[in-house]
């Protein structure tokens, strides 16, 4: 698929000029700083060297205050106190680290999961008869319950209390719980709205530390978490974000707990981890407990005490994710062959597919897949309960949710935000939901955005590459959502020699311009640009700068994001 180069605008040459002499760095360099909010020396130490004492007091948040308090007096009087959690990520390491948390302080405590299948997202009835029926009079809720009005006011009559930690934007009502700590609260002062859920449980247990005075170090144990947290759920890698996903990486790589430890060895990845790989590698084993059996695995692995007891929690989610992945790759192809066999469906603008069989715990990856494949707004759907269920995926630049409430009226739930959705309907709608659909993204979307954007930082010199230029790039990281790789572009390149295919079509070749030195290149399902780039033709790469290790020996390799040939 071809895709739009976007060249980001230049920023100002007196300010790259005079940020260039007063750090010592190039120009491209410079430029990467300003467009990231760094312009003098105290921005670049604050970025490039963070500390944990740049994150915010946590009692900016607001209902902070009475949150810590409620736990205390359950605490102090002894009640029984139930951790609730989402059953993906986010929500299973938020649940792993405030049950681990506040376990060390108090022995009255539990934690619930809901069933993906059986309750669905959020707080459910079901969650608060359990707690109910047990005698549980305080729930804390991470990941979820932003929206769930009815559900709170139903805990009330069962005389339970709420502490909601949400992270997604809330409706025009808040909840009536004891205690809502969302940053996206519109009365609410906090600097920083993106935390993860997670991210928001390390909150909580910041600001009980600091009103406790408990040791930071019982806190920042749970830094791993955070950072898989952030990772898996695509929020910004800015701000405090990346503070927490800073020292969170740093705690994964030298001394994670047990359960991320087991994970990691799964992976049988031998060096550091960093955004990406939770993203490929971690993340779709927590979650895949979930999708395909009982997110409560996730948790039992996420708070082992032992090797042992991680090591078998491991194997056990670690399976469930082989048998997501079989899944997957059926569903995928299935999917991939009703458009592929149906020219109306080829060139419609969105996509919606039904098949009453698919499992629903992998639509949502299915979906993803084949917005990939043909860029464009897509929805996949499956029979769940008696109704008709789906996972919803945008393309960049598309409001997905606002397409969605214009065909409300066939729906009997959604939500989500502008990127990705869920949804359910009867299954006599899907037909007319289809077309509805369809017709909505025609009349709303742009030629522009449904051809995928390759977002370019700067034009950068071959020659201009070398071991400081790449120390220095590799400083900006951890990369991710609003901090991605950078990607540059280089023109009038040449191939040495000759190219090659290996794998499945991907382009392996050897570049440099003019007399710069020779930098080795692999182009991922490029293999088609073989025959244009060989023979010494000229050409234009746009790249990401990496390490290639191989047999020890670490190189500096392009990784080739587009080829456009004269």
């Amino acid at each position: 698929m071809e895709k739009r180069w976007v060249e980001q605008e230049k920023a100002d040459a007196q300010l790259v000029e005079k940020l260039s002499n007063e750090l010592n760095v190039s120009g491209v360099l410079a430029s990467m700083m300003l467009r990231r909010g760094i312009a003098t020396l105290e921005d670049a130490k604050s970025f490039f060297r963070p500390t944990i004492n740049q994150l915010h007091d946590p009692f900016l948040m607001a209902d902070m205050a009475i949150a810590v308090a409620r736990i205390e007096a359950a605490i102090a009087d002894n009640e029984q106190i139930l951790i609730y959690g989402d059953y993906d990520v986010d929500g299973t390491t938020a649940v792993a680290l405030t049950y681990s948390f506040f376990k060390k302080l108090h022995h009255k405590i539990d934690y619930y999961i809901p069933d993906r299948y059986q309750e669905g997202y959020g707080i459910s009835y079901q969650g608060i008869d359990y707690a109910a029926e047990r005698g549980y009079t305080l729930v804390i809720a991470l990941d979820c319950g932003i929206k769930a009005i009815e559900k709170i006011n139903y805990a009330k009559e069962r005389n339970i209390d709420f502490i909601i930690c949400d992270h997604h934007l809330p409706g025009l009502e808040i909840p009536k719980a004891v205690a809502v700590l969302d940053p996206k609260r519109a009365d609410c002062n906090y600097p920083y709205k993106e935390l993860s859920g997670c991210g928001l449980g390390y909150k909580l247990i910041q600001a009980f530390a600091l009103k406790n005075k408990i040791d930071r170090s019982e806190v920042d144990c749970f830094l791993d978490l955070v950072a898989v947290s952030i990772a898996s759920d695509i929020v910004p890698i800015t701000g405090e974000n990346r503070i927490l996903a800073y020292f969170g990486l740093k705690k994964l790589n030298e001394n994670p707990c047990k359960g991320l430890q087991a994970l990691k060895e799964l992976s049988n990845k031998t060096d550091d981890f960093s955004i990406t790989d939770i993203v490929f590698s971690i993340g779709p084993r927590i979650n895949a407990a979930g999708r395909i059996d009982d997110a409560k695995n996730a948790v039992k692995l996420l708070i082992a005490s032992s090797a042992e007891t991680a090591e078998d929690a491991g194997f056990i989610v670690n399976l469930k994710n082989t048998e997501r992945r079989e899944h997957d790759a059926n569903i995928t192809e299935q999917a991939l062959a009703m458009i592929g066999n149906s020219p109306e469906m080829v060139n419609r603008k969105s996509t919606v597919l039904y098949h009453e069989s698919w499992h629903k715990g992998v639509i949502g990856i299915v979906a993803s897949r084949l917005t990939e494949k043909y860029y464009r707004p897509t929805i996949v759907l499956t029979k769940s309960n008696g109704l008709v269920s789906g996972s919803c995926r945008s393309v960049s630049g598309y409001d997905l949710y606002e397409a969605l409430t214009a065909c409300s009226d066939l729906l009997e739930q959604y939500g989500g935000h502008k990127y990705a959705a869920g949804l359910t309907m009867k299954a006599e709608n899907v037909e007319a939901f289809s077309k509805r659909f369809e017709e909505v993204v025609s009349a709303s979307i742009t030629d522009n955005l449904l051809t995928q954007e390759i977002v370019i930082e700067d034009e950068l010199a071959l020659g201009d590459i070398d071991a400081k230029f790449f120390r220095i790039l590799n400083q900006f990281a951890p990369f991710g959502p609003q901090n991605m790789p950078p990607v540059f572009i280089s023109r009038n390149v040449s191939s040495y020699r000759y190219g090659s295919i290996v794998g499945n079509n991907h382009l392996k070749m050897t570049i440099r311009q003019k007399d710069s030195p020779l930098f080795d290149c692999i182009a991922f399902g490029c293999g088609d640009y073989l025959e244009q780039i060989n023979f010494g033709k000229p050409f234009d790469v746009c790249y990401t700068v990496e390490q290639n290790v191989w047999k020890e020996r670490k190189t500096i390799q392009l990784n080739i994001k587009g080829i456009r040939t004269y």
